[in-house]
């Protein structure tokens, strides 16, 4: 039968796209080798984003692949793939990310027996060969990677689909609900045999854009998962526990770029009363956090750096990391995290979970992007488990409160673990679930 209206439509649209994606293949290959040099892409494995693998697919046995476009979605699949990997030994684990940060970390955080590859790009030639080769059973995608090639190709092969983490930040449901955009989604969504979505309102965006009611099942928030990793080598961050036992700590992590001037400014004014202070800063980006170091060793600063693995000496009130995969550890050694990326409109802000399991007193700024669910959900079960601020003074004077009174502090704290354990039970067993009726029991 003939499709009609927007689905028919969308059919248009995604030959469009397809044939778009092929003509711009050769200069998207180009920009690949670009980002090579850069340092974008790795050195050596870039060629997996064209569909060229690395590896052998197991010869026999289904095959079950993960999509994630980056470090904060990859860990919260891990517990996921951990979990598929007891239920169903007998399905191999095919994980890929698109981001060298997310490769350096998570390589040696999935099980042993998970292949890991790079993504390929979303062009006919990359997909077409990517899906040939590792001809998966099932796709789980993280949250919003919602790449026409790879559906319509898995549709086309049989291949069933799952959202995981479903989400749409409001630009992209903005974007996708366009005239010309929407017929596509009208055609993708109702690809997919299950769609796990973030909220009741991601559930009402998703069925707006024609996701069959049927496919949406909700599981939790995965990103409430810390996964339990065991440290190769923890002694540098054991030294680190013992050079600020005596010290008043603070964190600030995930901060973009301009937010170091509000933490610094806020710095400034506490080391007035508390000498003894520590700020930690944990930039989103490494090398944005040598480039505040360099800035404030100019002005004669004293600062550490984590990646030369400096010492606080007397005068130092600053330890900057400048290092990746680090974050879940260091947040063990504040009673106080300040989760960055929240300052400035047109940021979307950071986990928050993963500071409230460690016992930090959690602060954010008020630009949380879809990470509003996550703190709105928090302060629902305990409103003293989440503080939002709205700049430079309000942050001074909550900062300075908790410092002032410990039985303050440690209320927070207390609020933030306990509504942390409580939103974060049965989440990876829920997703197992809807993942297993909705998906894996369906195909073989």
């Amino acid at each position: 039968m003939a499709m009609t209206g927007p689905m028919a439509k969308g059919e248009i649209v995604y030959k469009i796209y397809r044939a778009l994606t092929y003509g711009l293949s050769p200069l998207l290959h180009l920009h690949l080798h670009w980002r090579k040099l850069r340092g974008l892409e790795h050195p050596i494995r870039w060629r997996e984003r064209l569909g060229r693998p690395s590896l052998r697919r197991p010869s026999s046995g289904p095959l079950l692949w993960f999509h994630a476009v980056s470090l904060g979605e990859g860990m919260a699949a891990i517990p996921v793939i951990k979990f598929c990997s007891q239920r169903r030994p007998d399905v191999h684990i095919l994980m890929t990310t698109t981001t060298v940060s997310a490769f350096e970390v998570l390589k040696d955080r999935l099980p042993a027996n998970v292949i890991y590859q790079f993504a390929p790009i979303d062009t006919p030639a990359a997909m077409d060969a990517f899906l040939g080769y590792w001809k998966p059973n099932w796709i789980v995608i993280m949250e919003s990677e919602l790449w026409p090639n790879l559906i319509i190709g898995a549709s086309k092969c049989g291949i069933g689909l799952a959202l995981l983490n479903a989400r749409l930040s409001a630009k992209s449901f903005r974007h996708w609900s366009r005239p010309v955009l929407f017929p596509l989604m009208s055609l993708l969504l109702p690809k997919f045999s299950l769609i796990a979505p973030l909220s009741s309102v991601q559930a009402i965006h998703f069925q707006l854009l024609q996701a069959p009611p049927f496919s949406i099942k909700f599981s939790g928030d995965l990103k409430y998962v810390v996964d339990e990793y065991e440290q190769k080598d923890t002694r540098h961050i054991e030294y680190l526990q013992k050079q600020l036992s005596q010290k008043q700590v603070w964190m600030a992590a995930s901060i973009h770029r301009g937010e170091e001037e509000i933490i610094l400014g806020v710095h400034n004014v506490l080391v007035q009363t508390h000498p003894d202070i520590v700020t930690i800063i944990v930039p989103r980006h490494p090398q944005h956090g040598q480039e505040i170091a360099e800035e404030l060793q100019k002005g004669g600063q004293n600062v550490a750096l984590r990646s030369q693995h400096k010492e606080l000496i007397p005068g130092t009130s600053i330890y900057l990391v400048d290092t990746l995969g680090e974050l879940r550890q260091l947040y063990k050694l504040t009673p106080i995290a300040v989760i960055g990326g929240s300052f400035f409109p047109g940021l979307a802000g950071h986990n928050i979970s993963e500071a409230a399991a460690a016992g930090c007193a959690v602060l954010t700024g008020h630009h949380v992007g879809h990470f509003s669910h996550m703190v709105r959900e928090m302060q629902q079960y305990n409103s003293l488990s989440v503080i939002q601020v709205s700049g430079k003074l309000e942050l001074e004077k909550v900062l300075m409160e908790l410092f002032a009174d410990a039985k303050i502090l440690e209320s927070r704290q207390k609020a933030a673990k306990e509504a942390f354990h409580a939103l974060s039970s049965a989440v990876v067993s829920n997703a197992w679930d809807v993942l297993n009726f909705h998906l894996l029991r369906n195909k073989c």
